[in-house]
């Protein structure tokens, strides 16, 4: 080995070791990218018209990126030469949270992971649950710009800035009560709060309270409470962890939206306003019908989630339970179940959710019980080739002696020791759910026409691709980032879970 490439190896194994650098690198090109994409949208070909706001907020992004970039040669520089990051480089950082009131998150987790040397995982759930009621309230703020805003838009905001503010304040508390992994008891009433606070869809604050309870409970012996050790492991994954914040907005707008969005301009014509480009009042403009494509994406992606998680969680229910009566009891039981589920695996799963749909006509229910079915035979597979092995450990055998009831061995010690590979594909399916929703209802076989979901409104937007490209832009941008998103969260959980991978 040449001494050049051991040089370079041994640099890559320096920085690797500091998340700040992964961080800043991620966003600073996140960034770039993001201010050519605004540039992009800043001038229209067509009508050869010029978007002020875009190009401000490209020049601010390019910006802010230029001095990420700065962030990231410097850390680099203080990792070689002194193998850790000086205080002046952290304290740079500060300034940098700025970036937060421009919607630049990248930036801002960047900023908040750099400040504090020594973080906790209840710290940087923290940020990221903080970030979350940021992002929410950013983009339910755009409605103020609206012609008109729902009955209950002031009472939804200052609910939603009423939790940010805890959410800050918690941010600083833990700072103070949480040293060395050790989390004092007096946290306890801000555990509970933040997982009232949680009811908004805030999947970092729940995360946050359980973890504070758990360790408060077990004396902050994290050694009985294994999930919080999985939690840490995830969080190394910068992808994975982007990926979660994505589905955590996502979640949190869809609750959030009852309160803070208008649904009629959703649904309701309005030929006043027919084929608007972008502007603050409408944010992606409007359709050939003069509804707000911006708020018809926010109640598209509530449509998109339930049918995501209900069309996964009957396949996890039904096919799991199928998968541990086979793998437990085998022979006869085992050769039944599996020939059956091989003839329902034997066609194709959108064949047969376009079959069913047909059938029994287009509407969501249909459309869940279409794509359920469809899932039943992979989850029995996998479950029944966990339950083949766990079965034969000891402690099933334990269990066996005692005179336990094979039922209460399948459900209380084979099923939730054979979970882990069962949860990982559930989150990567609930993309595969997203696309195949967004397809049938892009044929007309999908969701009702009238109601927004993200297939109907991409199929609406994709005739006029030359004229009003963004129509079909933005809504094939969010299906895009959605599956993108479980598919990060996804691979990232696995890694958390495999025990050889520590």
């Amino acid at each position: 080995m040449s001494k050049q490439h051991y040089m370079k190896r041994e640099t890559k194994r320096k920085l690797k070791a500091f998340q700040e650098y992964k961080l800043s690198n991620f966003a600073w090109s996140s960034s770039l990218v993001i201010s050519i994409l605004f540039l992009f949208n800043g001038y229209d070909l067509f009508e050869r018209t010029i978007h002020i706001p875009f190009l401000t907020f490209a020049g601010i992004y390019l910006i802010f990126g230029l001095l990420q970039l700065l962030v990231s040669v410097k850390i680099k520089k203080d990792v070689l030469d002194g193998n850790a990051i000086k205080t002046s480089t952290r304290i740079f950082g500060f300034s940098l949270i700025v970036a937060l009131l421009t919607g630049n998150i990248f930036v801002a987790i960047a900023a908040l992971d750099m400040i504090k040397k020594e973080k906790s995982i209840e710290y940087t759930l923290a940020i990221y649950m903080a970030l979350t009621n940021f992002c929410i309230i950013s983009i339910s703020g755009l409605n103020v710009f609206k012609p008109y805003v729902s009955n209950l838009f002031l009472l939804g905001m200052g609910i939603l800035i009423g939790i940010s503010i805890l959410h800050v304040l918690s941010m600083f508390i833990i700072t103070v009560f949480v040293k060395n992994g050790a989390v004092d008891r007096r946290l306890v009433p801000l555990a509970y709060l933040l997982l009232v606070t949680s009811i908004t869809g805030n999947i970092f604050s729940l995360l946050l309270g359980f973890t504070l309870l758990s360790k408060i409970k077990n004396d902050n012996k994290e050694i009985l409470v294994t999930w919080i050790d999985i939690l840490r492991r995830l969080f190394r994954n910068s992808m994975a962890v982007l990926g979660l914040l994505f589905i955590t907005v996502l979640l949190s707008i869809s609750i959030c939206s009852y309160f803070t969005f208008e649904y009629t301009l959703a649904i309701e014509n309005n030929y006043s306003t027919l084929l608007l480009p972008p502007s603050l009042e409408y944010p992606f403009g409007t359709d050939d019908f003069g509804r707000c494509v911006f708020t018809r994406i926010v109640f598209g992606g509530r449509i998109s989630l339930l049918v995501g998680f209900i069309s996964t969680l009957i396949p996890v229910l039904a096919g799991g339970c199928l998968g541990a009566l086979s793998g437990y009891y085998g022979k006869y039981i085992d050769n039944f179940i599996m020939r059956a589920l091989d003839i329902l695996y034997a066609v194709p799963g959108m064949l047969l959710a376009i079959a069913i749909v047909a059938a029994f006509g287009a509407n969501t229910t249909n459309l869940i019980l279409a794509l359920s079915i469809g899932y039943i035979p992979t989850y029995a597979r996998t479950m029944r080739a966990t339950v083949l092995s766990v079965s034969n450990y000891e402690f099933i055998e334990a269990a066996r002696a005692c005179g336990a009831k094979d039922h209460i061995i399948i459900f209380k010690h084979i099923i939730p020791n054979s979970l882990a590979p069962i949860i990982v594909k559930a989150t990567l399916t609930i993309g595969v759910a997203v696309i195949s929703t967004s397809s049938l209802s892009y044929l007309g076989l999908g969701v009702e026409p009238h109601i927004p979901e993200w297939g109907n409104i991409l199929k609406i937007g994709s005739d006029y691709l030359e004229s009003k490209s963004y129509l079909a832009v933005y809504p094939g941008l969010a299906i895009i980032m959605m599956v993108l998103s479980f598919n990060f969260f996804g691979d990232g959980l696995r890694d958390a879970l495999d025990p050889k991978l520590k």
